[in-house]
């Protein structure tokens, strides 16, 4: 990996990493509407030639800390950020079980936001 660049397109949802310009993946995700607020992660997704290059897991580490500097929790609804919330406890707090809840009926009354 040459010099990895991650953009936040808040607006969007997108959580995105450079490799050197070349888009190389990205974290989607929603703020949540409900309080107390939360950033959502649904879906990531790194491309073939960037795979096995720690762009994903890159990518989760900016967004728990872009929400730790917020001072919201993340709601792990995409399985890899799921998976290595579990692997980074110290750097990936559970979040409160009714943020999650609250999450998913957000997710579910409207899923284009995936």
């Amino acid at each position: 990996m040459a010099e990895l660049t991650i953009r936040d397109d808040r607006e969007k949802g997108r959580l995105e990493a450079f490799d050197d310009g070349d888009y190389a993946g990205v974290v989607v995700y929603f703020a949540l509407d409900a309080e107390p607020h939360a950033l959502v992660a649904v879906h990531t997704v790194v491309e073939a030639t960037h795979e096995g290059k720690g762009v994903a897991g890159a990518l989760v580490r900016e967004f728990y800390r872009i929400a730790a500097a917020e001072g919201v929790p993340v709601v792990p609804l995409c399985p890899y950020v799921a998976k290595w919330a579990e692997r980074h406890p110290e750097e990936a707090p559970l979040p409160p079980e009714e943020v999650t809840r609250a999450a998913k009926r957000q997710l579910k009354a409207s899923p284009e936001l995936w």
